[in-house]
């Protein structure tokens, strides 16, 4: 039967024979996956034909696809393939750092790889715990079924010897600083492990979050200074704070109909339709940090104009956020990169402008 089916297609005319066997061929096409279905808010998998991607679009998850495939549920499992989170982890550090530099210096190279390095490592530590607490809420989220532990592609084992190895090379980079900083580093952990539990108590887990991945605010300026000038690193930490309350609040709308389901808790449930007021509020509180940051530190003319670009860029934000599109919500959350990226060169033209300031007061002395 189906060799006369074909030869009756194949007596058609040219374009219906086109036609027909396109039919036929999409009707053997098995279905995708349930689980890249469910990853509407992540980036697509790339194309089944093997095409390669030209080499300007080359991207974080491309590179961790690339890798041999025993290594690729590893690097997922510490998000090597969305940097956005090792970013906003990493952007307090280098504000601190900045802040801490001598006038008219540039901050130290050095250290701004150091805390990158220790940012990744530790990003992906506190990653691999997140999924060791969650798998079996992961199993029951769309976005987040396909994560090599919920989707049983490493064991729950592999994971606890792969968490060891991440911590152990990260305090390998702590041990690089004074003391005063490995004791102050080390006093982040217990954050890190317990941050994951506060989803299944309060409705305030970005709270904890924010006092998690803001520690390199107050960690950035000892490793410089030697210990914590805490009228400056204590509103730095502060906004940074209620910098994360704003993306992850953001973030967290993406999951609201999933977190209903299995009972967890989050701030996008506990703002519900008054998301926007509330950040509102969170963004006129971390600017005033910002102020008062600058005001303890001398800070001069570019910081401030940074802290007004954060300032409408969050605004920019709020205003068009859809709380109920998690496609508009990715790209808003994605958007704060920006945000830090922004404060950071504001940070460092303002400590060059420094130099400026004390040569021009210098002069009149000079020439008395």
């Amino acid at each position: 039967m189906a060799a006369l089916r074909l030869l009756s297609c194949l007596t058609k005319p040219p374009r219906l024979r086109c036609c027909l066997l396109a039919q036929a061929s999409a009707a053997r096409v098995p279905e995708a996956a349930p689980c890249v279905l469910s990853n509407r808010h992540e980036p697509p998998y790339p194309s089944l034909h093997g095409a390669r991607r030209p080499l300007s679009t080359i991207s974080a998850d491309g590179l961790v696809r690339a890798a041999p495939a025993s290594l690729q549920p590893y690097l997922r499992l510490m998000r090597l393939d969305k940097p956005i989170g090792t970013w906003l982890l990493y952007l307090p550090c280098t504000w601190s750092i900045g802040l801490a530099a001598e006038p008219g210096c540039l901050p130290s190279i050095y250290t701004l790889l150091l805390f990158g390095t220790g940012a990744v490592l530790m990003r992906g530590a506190g990653c691999t715990i997140n999924d060791m607490w969650d798998q079996d809420y992961d199993k029951k989220v769309a976005r987040t079924a396909c994560r090599p532990l919920a989707a049983g592609k490493i064991s729950t084992f592999q994971s606890l010897v792969f968490l060891g190895g991440q911590l152990s090379l990260a305090l390998c980079v702590l041990l690089c600083l004074n003391y005063y900083s490995i004791v102050l580093g080390a006093a982040s952990l217990s954050l890190v492990v317990t941050y994951p539990l506060m989803k299944r108590i309060t409705y305030w887990p970005q709270l904890v979050l924010g006092l998690t991945f803001n520690w390199g605010a107050l960690l950035g300026w000892s490793a410089i200074r030697g210990s914590c000038d805490w009228s400056v690193c204590l509103p730095l930490y502060f906004s940074g704070v209620l910098w994360t309350l704003i993306y992850d609040t953001i973030y967290a709308h993406q999951d609201k109909k999933d977190d209903v389901a299995i009972g967890v808790k989050s701030t996008a449930l506990r703002f519900n339709e008054n998301t926007k007021q509330w950040l509102s509020g969170f963004s006129a509180l971390m600017l005033l940090g910002l102020m008062v940051t600058g005001a303890n530190c001398d800070q001069t003319f570019p910081y401030y104009a940074a802290v007004a670009a954060v300032g409408v860029h969050l605004a920019q934000q709020i205003y068009t956020l859809d709380i109920h599109s998690p496609e508009d919500c990715w790209k808003k959350f994605s958007a704060n990169r920006t945000v830090g990226l922004l404060l950071f060169m504001g940070i460092v033209l303002g400590n060059l402008w420094k130099k400026k300031n004390t040569e021009e007061t210098r002069k009149p002395v000079d020439n008395t």
